[in-house]
């Protein structure tokens, strides 16, 4: 967990979109367990800042295209330079590392296809653990269904990996006299629109926070469904975590999806 919590802040970290605390080292702990250092830095609840996070989250999403557009610039320039970002362009979807959402793993194998990886690396694994928790068959019938639905979702739209935090809802943003600060990732690169479902649940974030991103990075056709498919997995990871009080917001989900 606290390894792939360092590789996330440090991907962040290189990116010098958003502010992160630094991470320092994992450790083993005296007793058994382990322990993760990082820098102190003096926070406070999130609230002057709002807007200047939702424009930094967006270059953090937008980081990785850049990348890409960079790079293929240079490709037709004659006598580049040999010069190395500190963070390559990725084309794939996943990280090197696993990371947690909670406690619980999160699969990061390379995929190609978006889709793919959100169907089998993010949702199945919940799914499978629903089943091996509670044998509910009625999640299981609903997701059945909504597998075929899903690419319907995603027509004409190109998704380029973006570097996600993972786990952005309110407890995990902060500021200090310099900015605002984001941190617990569960980072991994996918969609940018994954990063606003949960930003969306548990009290969300301020209407300037949204304006400021959306400033950056336009709502595409078809947000809010797809908004809906993104949550259905932070619910269904609550179910996993904390019991079957979201059943009923996962199953509803699934069946407003398939409709």
């Amino acid at each position: 967990m606290f390894e792939g919590e360092m590789a996330g802040l440090t991907a962040i970290l290189k990116t010098g979109t958003v502010k992160v605390p630094r991470p320092i080292k994992v450790l083993d702990a005296l007793g058994g367990g382990s322990l993760l250092v990082m820098e102190h830095l003096d926070m406070r609840y999130l609230s002057s800042h709002a807007a200047k996070l939702g424009e930094q989250l967006a270059d953090l999403h937008l980081h990785n295209q850049k990348l890409g557009e960079a790079l293929r610039t240079e490709a037709g320039t004659v006598g580049r330079g040999d010069g190395q970002a500190e963070l390559p362009f990725v084309d794939q979807f996943g990280f090197d590392v696993v990371t947690c959402c909670g406690y619980l793993p999160q699969v990061n194998d390379w995929q190609k296809d978006w889709v793919e990886f959100y169907a089998r690396q993010r949702i199945q694994p919940q799914i499978d653990m629903v089943e091996k928790g509670s044998g509910d068959r009625e999640a299981l019938q609903l997701w059945s269904a909504l597998q075929l639905k899903i690419p319907s979702l995603f027509r004409d739209l190109e998704i380029v990996p973006a570097l996600l935090h993972g786990d952005l809802w309110g407890g995990n943003v902060a500021e200090d006299s310099s900015g605002p600060i984001i941190f617990d990732p569960a980072s991994f690169y996918g969609h940018s629109e994954y990063e606003l479902a949960i930003a969306g649940m548990f009290g969300g974030f301020s209407s300037s926070f949204y304006s400021a991103y959306h400033g950056k990075i336009p709502k595409a056709p078809g947000f809010e469904k797809r908004l809906q498919l993104y949550q259905l997995f932070h619910y269904l990871n609550h179910w996993n975590h904390f019991g079957s009080g979201y059943r009923g917001t996962s199953l509803n989900i699934m069946r407003n999806l398939i409709k």
